[in-house]
C-alpha cells in the first residue's frame, strides 16, 4: 500500500477532538469554514502523496552526501523543494505582510501532518525554517525583518537553529561558542556546532543559521547566552546576495534513520571572518531560542504521529495482502490474509489508535496555542496559554514514545519482511527514534511537565484539565451507547487516578524535589494515556451524534478505535501510576560495578 495522507482523519479529529471552534470564534480569520479547510489539506495531501511519498524510500537508500565541503540532497529533493516554495505551503500561518497566507497554527499542523508521513527526510528542513520564522517575529530586529524574513516565510532561502555543541548536549549552560562585537552592529562568531539539521544542503541560495553564542562578558550559565542570526552568505542593505561567511562543513553524520536530512556539523569563523548579527537582547538568547523550541516540540509531536500512520498504512496494506494459516479450529481449505487473525487486527488497531490519539493531542495543543495568540478576550487567551503550555510536553513526548510503538508493530506484523530492508517497514522505526530525542529529550519533558507547567498555579493547569476530561466522562457515561458507557467508566477511574498522582506530584515537588523527579517520566506517560483517551472518546461521542441513529461506516470506525482504546490502552496508565509515587528511593544510587555485574 502507497501512503495516503489521511485527510479526513486530520479533518476529523481537527474539528471534534481539537476544538478548531475555538479558532473561528476568536474572529482573527476571514474564512475557516469546512470545505475551505477540506480543500487545503486536500491539496497537501495531493502533495505529499505524489510528490513527497515518492521519494521516501529513495531518502533512505540514497542519502544526502558532502562534497568538497557541499552537501547534496537526495535526487529530487531540490526539485520537489522548489514545488513546495512554489505552492505556499511554507507560507500557511505567517502574516500576510511578509508575505504569508495568515491561516491557523493548526491548519499549518495539519498540513505538516501529511508531509511528515510521506517523507520525514524532507519535511524534517521545512519545520526548523517555520521555526526560524516564529523566532523572528518574536525578537528580530526590523533590519532583520526587512532582510530576511519574507524569504525565509515562502522558503525561498530556508532556517536552522544552532544550540548543541561537542560537548554539551542538552545542557545549553556549558555554551563555547563566542560573538565579539565589532563596533558596527556585527559580531565575529567563532566556534563549532553540532548535530544541526539542514545545515547546508543545495536546495535554497541562502541558508539562515539562528547560533548560539556568548559575549565576551556574559555572565556564566544560561544567562550569558545570545542569539546571532549568521546566514550563509552576507546580505546587503538591499536584500542581495554577497559574499559566503566564514563557515564550514566539517562532516554530516552518518545515522540510525533519516538519511535524507543532512545533519551536519558546523564550524563558524576558522578563518576569523563568520559575521553575524544580534537577534534580541544580548543574554536573552535561550528565551529567543525558545520560541523556536516550544513550537518546534508541537511539530516534532505530530511528525512522530504522521511516521507513526505512514507505517500503520503500510502495515494494514500488509496484512490484507498476505496470506498466512488459517482460522483458529480450521484444518484444511486455502490460507486466509492474516488480517483475518484477531491478534493482528489487535496490533493494527492498536497502531491506529495511539496514532490518532498522539494526533488528537497535537491539534489540540496548536488550537490552544492559536486561541492563546488570536483571542481578543483576555481571560480566553490566558486560559488557551496555560493549555498550550500543559499539553506541550505531552506532544511531544507521549507522541514520539507511542510512534516508536507503533512503527516497531509494524515491523512485528510484517514478519521476517519486516526485518529486511526491502519492504520498508523498518525505515520508519528508525526514521522515528530520533523523535524522542532532539528538541529536548523525552526525559526532559517530564521534568517541564512536573517541575514548570505543575509549579504554575501549584497545579492549577493541570487540574483545570481534569475537570474537563471529568465533564467528558460523564457525558460518556450518559451517551447511551454501551461502548462509550463503558468506556465513560474507565475513564472517570483513570482521571480520579492521574488526579491523586497530580496532588502528591504537587506536594513533592515543594518539599523533595528528588522524589517527584524520579517519577517524572511515569507521571508524563500516565498523563498522556490519559490525555489521548479524553481527546478519542471526546471525537467519537461527537461521531455518536454526527450518525444519529443511522449507520455511517466512517463514524462508526472513529468511535469503534476510540472504543479499542478505552478497552486496551487506557488501562495502561494505570500501570504507571505506583511508579509515579515510589519516589527519589527507587533510583538510589547503587555501585554501578554492582549493575555491571
Amino acid at each position: 500500500m502507497t501512503y495516503h495522507a489521511p485527510v479526513r482523519d486530520m479533518q476529523f479529529l481537527l474539528n471534534t477532538a481539537a476544538n478548531f471552534d475555538a479558532v473561528r470564534e476568536t474572529g482573527a480569520f476571514e474564512d475557516l469554514s469546512d470545505d475551505f479547510i477540506e480543500a487545503i489539506l486536500g491539496e497537501a495531501g495531493k502533495f505529499a502523496d505524489e510528490v513527497l511519498a515518492p521519494m521516501n524510500w529513495t531518502s533512505d537508500q540514497q542519502g544526502a552526501r558532502l562534497e568538497n565541503g557541499k552537501v547534496f540532497t537526495t535526487p529530487g529533493f531540490k526539485e520537489a523543494y522548489g514545488q513546495y516554495v512554489d505552492a505556499g505551503w511554507n507560507s500557511v500561518a505567517f502574516p500576510e505582510e511578509w508575505g504569508g497566507q495568515n491561516l491557523p497554527n493548526a491548519v499549518a499542523l495539519a498540513v505538516c501532518d501529511a508531509m511528515q508521513g510521506a517523507c520525514i527526510s524532507f519535511a524534517m528542513g521545512t519545520m526548523l525554517t517555520t521555526g526560524a520564522v516564529k523566532a523572528l517575529l518574536n525578537h528580530g530586529s526590523e533590519e532583520q525583518k526587512r532582510l530576511y524574513l519574507e524569504k525565509l516565510v515562502t522558503a525561498e532561502w530556508s532556517g536552522t537553529m544552532n544550540l548543541s555543541e561537542p560537548h554539551a548536549g542538552s545542557d545549553l549552560a556549558t555554551v563555547r561558542t563566542k560573538a565579539e562585537p565589532q563596533g558596527d552592529g556585527t559580531y565575529k562568531i567563532k566556534g563549532q556546532k553540532v548535530w544541526i539539521s539542514y545545515g547546508d544542503h543545495d536546495m535554497t541560495d541562502n541558508i539562515v543559521h539562528l547560533v548560539l553564542a556568548r559575549l565576551p562578558d556574559a555572565p556564566e550559565g544560561t544567562r550569558g547566552i545570545s542569539m546571532f542570526l549568521v546566514p550563509k552568505f552576507r546580505v546587503d542593505s538591499e536584500g542581495r546576495l554577497g559574499q559566503q561567511n566564514d563557515i564550514k562543513i566539517v562532516g554530516i553524520e552518518e545515522k540510525l534513520g533519516q538519511h535524507g536530512s543532512p545533519t551536519c556539523v558546523m564550524s563558524f569563523g576558522d578563518n576569523e571572518d563568520c559575521l553575524g548579527t544580534l537577534v534580541g537582547k544580548e543574554n536573552e538568547g535561550l528565551k529567543n531560542m525558545f520560541v523556536m523550541m516550544n513550537a518546534a516540540r508541537i511539530d516534532v509531536g505530530m511528525q512522530a504521529a504522521a511516521v507513526g500512520e505512514a507505517a500503520f498504512q503500510k502495515a494494514l496494506g500488509y496484512a490484507q495482502d498476505r496470506t498466512q494459516g488459517r482460522a483458529f479450529g480450521v484444518k484444511s481449505g486455502p490460507a486466509v490474509s492474516i488480517w483475518q487473525h484477531p491478534d493482528v487486527r489487535r496490533n493494527l488497531y492498536t497502531m491506529k489508535a495511539l496514532t490518532d490519539a498522539s494526533r488528537a493531542i497535537c491539534l489540540a495543543n496548536m488550537v490552544a496555542y492559536d486561541v492563546a495568540r488570536r483571542s481578543p478576550d483576555e481571560a480566553t487567551a490566558k486560559a488557551a496559554k496555560e493549555r498550550e503550555e500543559l499539553l506541550t510536553p505531552l506532544s511531544k513526548a507521549f507522541s514520539s514514545e507511542r510512534a516508536m510503538e507503533t512503527t516497531n508493530i509494524g515491523i512485528q506484523i510484517h514478519g521476517g519482511m519486516g526485518f529486511v530492508e526491502e519492504t520498508g517497514a523498518a525505515q520508519f522505526n528508525r526514521d522515528v527514534r530520533i523523535c524522542a530525542i532532539y528538541e529536548g529529550t523525552n526525559g526532559i519533558q517530564g521534568i517541564d511537565l512536573i517541575g514548570r507547567k505543575l509549579g504554575m498555579g501549584q497545579g492549577k493547569l493541570a487540574y483545570d484539565f481534569l475537570d474537563e476530561v471529568d465533564e467528558n466522562a460523564t457525558a460518556l457515561k450518559a451517551s447511551g451507547h454501551e461502548a462509550l458507557v463503558r468506556a465513560g467508566e474507565k475513564l472517570a477511574s483513570e482521571v480520579a487516578s492521574l488526579r491523586q498522582n497530580t496532588e502528591w506530584m504537587v506536594a513533592a515537588m515543594s518539599s523533595n524535589p528528588d522524589d517527584g523527579l524520579a517519577g517524572g517520566t511515569p507521571y508524563l506517560e500516565q498523563f498522556g494515556y490519559v490525555t489521548g483517551g479524553h481527546y478519542l472518546l471526546k471525537s467519537a461521542l461527537t461521531a455518536l451524534s454526527m450518525k444519529g441513529g443511522d449507520s455511517d461506516a466512517y463514524l462508526d470506525g472513529r468511535i469503534h478505535i476510540a472504543s479499542f482504546y478505552a478497552d486496551n490502552l487506557l488501562p495502561r496508565a494505570a500501570g504507571f501510576a505506583a511508579a509515579v509515587t515510589a519516589g527519589a528511593g527507587t533510583v538510589a544510587e547503587v555501585d554501578p560495578a554492582l549493575l555491571a555485574g
